[in-house]
């Protein structure tokens, strides 16, 4: 039995995004494998137990509302120095964006294994000085990790290419789901003023690199050539300056939808499997969990147009590069091939399923225990 620790994530259950939802899945799965497990919550999670289904759970402060982006570090610090105290068997931990500084902190001869995420530097967010020091951040964490994890071929060439190391491409994990009657749909959506297929989706935080903006426009140029387009529905809390700004520009009405944080998994199926177009703006990173699970509801994909996506989506999607062009054809009734979403259900079940993900996971970190 491994003692497995899982850093760098807000903590579960999920209540954030990818990291979160995916801490969730691996930590259960470890533990209905017989293994003892520790995820590292942030004081700020609003789950306030010590157990979450038999996965164990430590709060460590976190001054991020009260410090920005600095209280990032402070919480991974703090999470690092506990492990410390820890007898741990290897230790997984999610993205290095504030905790590559705390790198040679780690416990002493305890693996770590380090999923790279995406190309963080890149984000449209980080200038300067910031975007240097993510780069030395991405190249400590490749290096002083005992192994690598890339969650899509895309970032293990890059980390290849780069650094000239190796890395374990695992991707995230889901699980195609049947289509729901549209009975039960509308009795979800019906309270919400949604109609099953009368409404475009967008699940996503509501960040630049997800180009909400250039969505939120695109639909608006398409509604105004087109009066009658169905209106735009927003999960995802508006929680920035950005995400302000853009809810001033496109305020909630019968256009546009601001649904606000929904983390109910069963909730957000029925608003994937009952909407008419799924908009996917992710355009740094590798393989998205919410793309995934997108695809494994069957939904009709509209995708930024970058190698990632098109790593996983292939032709089965339509792909846009900026907002005027996506708005004249949306405000096309344009024909949609019947085929694409089973297979998209298809892709799912043949690369992605939970069972495959975590066993590789698993096959990893045992690697990384047994050789320490």
């Amino acid at each position: 039995m491994m003692h497995v620790a899982i850093l760098g994530s807000r903590g579960i259950p999920n209540q954030y995004g990818g990291f979160e939802q995916f801490a969730q899945q691996l930590a259960v799965y470890l533990v209905r494998m017989g293994h003892r497990v520790t995820v590292y919550n942030s004081s700020l999670h609003p789950y306030k137990e010590s157990e979450f289904q038999g996965v164990e759970i430590v709060r460590c402060y976190d001054p991020e509302n009260h410090l920005g982006t600095a209280g990032q570090f402070v919480y991974d610090l703090l999470c690092i120095l506990h492990a410390r105290r820890k007898s741990y068997d290897v230790i997984l931990q999610l993205g290095y964006t504030s905790s590559a500084l705390w790198y040679p902190l780690h416990p002493s001869g305890v693996p770590v294994v380090t999923n790279m995420d995406g190309l963080e530097w890149k984000r449209s967010k980080y200038r300067g000085m910031v975007r240097q020091f993510l780069r030395w951040s991405e190249a400590r964490a490749a290096h002083r990790s005992q192994a690598l994890v890339s969650d899509s071929k895309g970032i293990a060439h890059y980390l290849g290419q780069t650094y000239g190391l190796d890395s374990t491409f695992i991707p995230y994990a889901a699980r195609p789901v049947d289509p729901l009657p549209t009975e039960k749909l509308a009795q979800v959506l019906g309270p919400m003023g949604l109609v099953p297929g009368a409404y475009d989706l967008l699940i996503a935080r509501m960040e630049p690199d997800n180009h909400i903006h250039t969505l939120l426009e695109a639909h608006a140029h398409a509604a105004d050539l087109r009066p009658s387009l169905p209106p735009l529905v927003l999960v995802g809390r508006p929680a920035n300056a950005y995400a302000r700004r853009l809810l001033d520009r496109y305020p909630n009405g019968p256009r546009f939808r601001w649904l606000g944080g929904i983390y109910e998994q069963d909730t957000l199926e029925i608003l994937r499997q009952g909407c008419r177009l799924y908009f996917h703006g992710h355009s740094v990173g590798g393989t998205n969990p919410s793309l995934l699970e997108a695809m494994a509801s069957g939904c009709r994909i509209v995708a930024h147009n970058n190698e990632f996506n098109r790593s996983v989506l292939g032709d089965e999607a339509v792909y846009f590069d900026e907002a005027i062009a996506l708005g004249a054809y949306l405000a096309n009734d344009n024909p949609w091939p019947e085929s694409w979403p089973a297979k998209h259900r298809q892709t799912v079940a043949e690369q992605y399923t939970p069972e495959q993900i975590m066993g590789a996971y698993l096959h990893l970190l045992q690697q990384c225990s047994n050789a320490s």
